[in-house]
């Protein structure tokens, strides 16, 4: 039965990896969800276990252009989140923060629905504080080969506050930090799933430089938990907030931990560091322990054996 409190809620990039969970969280809720998805990015397999849930509708359309429906809750998560998928068009990845923010605030505004931004830890760029607070402006490389995505995502944050503060649009802003676990995109290049993959199949495991730079890593369930939460948080909040785990790990470090959970017998390759890669990567949560009462509780080895479970299924 459909609870009296069920909100209807849009979520743009709903069949991607973080879409696709918080979809799932929101439907066991008991709302009523509106997955679009332009499929660019985002799978199909990842919301067939949720289609034949009535309260649940996939649309398929690209946030570049309006779009009109009537919802009380946006979440805004389209936006290609890897290098090598926003690096392969990087003009689409700018219009899809801006172009893309632009629509889903104008769709906020018109039917009066609250919005959350997926912001990212890329707006601090290559730190020059550790780690990072959410008062820190960043880092970042306005021409390089990750501004696209880097820059757009700072250009949405100014337009959600921007927004806020010139139409008193109802705002939350998250700035999520690397994130792991079930439906990750076997090819998207992030480190998680490329050692894996790399592991599970027995080929060497690429660490681009020494290893020696270092992420921290935030299971799936613990970051939906935190934006749900940030969601619900009092009104006069909105960010933006650090979302991500504050265990600092070097990347050799995460290598060894999969080859070991993995059983593999892959050996490690150093390849050259790309350019404007992050050597450090770590949140201050002081806020969304303060505010949401939300910290992370998966440790990474609980969450890598979910994961690889995961990925063993499709290697």
């Amino acid at each position: 039965m459909k609870s009296l409190q069920a909100k209807r809620i849009l979520v743009t990039g709903g069949a991607g990896f973080l879409g696709s969970h918080l979809c799932e969280r929101l439907l066991q809720q008991g709302n009523e969800v509106l997955c679009v998805d332009n499929f660019y990015t985002g799978r199909r397999s990842n919301v067939a276990h949720l289609i034949e849930n009535p309260l649940f509708e996939v649309m398929r359309h690209d946030i570049t252009f309006p779009l009109f429906v009537e919802v009380d809750e946006i979440y805004n998560l389209a936006c290609p989140a890897s290098p090598i998928h926003y690096q392969f068009d990087p003009v689409q990845t700018t219009k899809t923060s801006v172009h893309g923010s632009i629509n889903m605030l104008g769709l906020a505004k018109r039917v009066r629905a609250k919005i959350l931004q997926a912001s990212t830890s890329e707006v601090y760029g290559d730190p020059l504080v550790h780690p990072q607070t959410e008062a820190y402006w960043g880092n970042v490389n306005p021409v390089g080969f990750r501004s696209c995505y880097d820059e757009g995502k700072r250009c949405a944050e100014t337009l959600f506050f921007d927004y806020n503060r010139q139409h008193a649009l109802r705002i939350k802003v998250a700035r999520i930090f690397n994130t792991y676990g079930p439906r990750m995109h076997p090819n998207d290049g992030r480190v998680v799933s490329n050692f894996i993959v790399q592991a599970l199949k027995g080929d060497d495991i690429t660490i681009y430089g020494d290893g020696s730079q270092t992420r921290s890593f935030c299971y799936v369930d613990d970051l939906i938990e935190g934006l749900v939460r940030l969601m619900d948080s009092p009104e006069d909040f909105t960010g933006p907030i650090n979302l991500g785990n504050p265990v600092e790990f070097t990347i050799l470090t995460l290598a060894e931990r999969v080859i070991k959970l993995t059983g593999s017998q892959s050996r490690i390759s150093f390849k050259p560091l790309p350019s404007d890669d992050p050597t450090q990567r770590q949140p201050d949560i002081s806020l969304a322990r303060a505010i949401l009462e939300w910290q992370p509780f998966i440790q990474l080895e609980e969450g890598l054996e979910k994961t690889i479970a995961y990925f063993s299924r499709l290697v």
